[in-house]
């Protein structure tokens, strides 16, 4: 397994003024019993990555490479998904510029096993502000919202103060705004710049605040994680990717646990159903099972045509329950 010291890709471009490093990074989703997983190596605290080799044939091969040889996980459906390169990103030396490249994949509970060299945690174990599927976390009004609306209060004139409240409110759901759960980037992205995260405090005098609740990781891998989770709970509403998360045979409510448990919110259930009836996503087998603890359900399967078009055929998120 390659040494986490080349987390932000220790490979150097030669003969050049400005040496670079090219990062090649993971965010491997899978959902097990009803929690969204991400991939991770190490103490949980970063996620598969390795820099981009001469001997690597394409981007894509070199992710999949590393990822297979540090955690023993072959990726099936993946997609980029941002480009970093930021000059401050991860504070290296200045003769030197870091270009992460990540990619968003997406795997199936089956194979979702554990090994030594790698395990799965629930993306809410780094982010516990983004998952209100039983309500509000008690995290946001208890913690985060009197912490950000002092940060914004901090600001040295009564436009930036306003400006710093208004974001926060737009981000968190402040002052009866509704919750927007495609924002998590936005959201890590304030609490960065308002330094409650503990990413942001490294190196740091030690007066600065404590860090908010939640997991942090090497370099910015949290930060990706983030754009990671915003990609996914975006695409979920117009391409039916969950199915690459789901077993060959379902039922509707092992569907409709998925999605919710990828957007952190509850849907609406008769929405729903009609909606996966009206686009023709789904098809009896003919098989029920007995596995849901009460009367015997019906085992769905996606349409062949869905699984042939899928830049063509959607699914859309319903409203969710009050």
């Amino acid at each position: 397994m390659q040494d986490q010291a080349t987390e932000t890709g220790k490979r150097k471009t030669a003969g050049r003024a400005h040496e670079m490093n090219v990062d090649l990074i993971a965010v491997v989703v899978a959902v097990t019993d009803g929690k969204p997983c991400v991939l991770t190596i190490g103490q949980a605290n970063a996620l598969p990555s390795g820099p981009f080799e001469l001997g690597h044939r394409s981007l894509q091969s070199g992710l999949r490479a590393w990822v297979e040889q540090q955690t023993g996980h072959p990726l099936g459906y993946i997609e980029q998904l941002y480009t970093f390169a930021d000059s401050d990103r991860i504070g290296i030396e200045r003769q030197q510029r870091a270009i992460s490249i990540s990619y968003l994949a997406l795997t199936r509970e089956d194979h979702a096993g554990r090994s030594p060299q790698r395990r799965w945690r629930s993306w809410y174990d780094y982010f516990p502000w983004e998952d209100h599927r039983t309500g509000t976390p008690p995290v946001v009004p208890d913690v985060l919202e009197p912490r950000l609306l002092a940060w914004a209060d901090s600001a040295d004139d009564v436009a930036a103060r306003r400006e710093r409240r208004q974001r926060c409110a737009i981000a968190f759901g402040f002052d009866d705004r509704p919750w927007n759960e495609e924002l998590t980037l936005q959201r890590y992205e304030l609490l960065y710049e308002a330094a409650l995260v503990e990413e942001a405090t490294r190196g740091r005098r030690a007066s600065q605040p404590s860090p908010l609740p939640g997991l942090s990781m090497i370099a910015d891998h949290r930060r990706i994680l983030a754009t990671g989770i915003a990609r996914l709970r975006s695409k979920i509403k117009y391409r039916p990717v969950v199915f690459e998360l789901l077993p060959p045979v379902f039922t509707l409510l092992q569907l409709q646990r998925t999605v919710e448990a990828l957007a952190g919110r509850l849907v609406h259930k008769p929405n729903f159903r009609r909606l996966i009836e009206q686009q023709e996503l789904v098809e009896e087998t003919g098989a029920t099972t007995t596995d849901t603890g009460g009367r015997p359900a019906k085992l769905f399967r996606f349409r062949h045509a869905v699984l042939a078009e899928r830049s063509i055929a959607g699914t859309k998120l319903p409203v969710a329950r009050a």
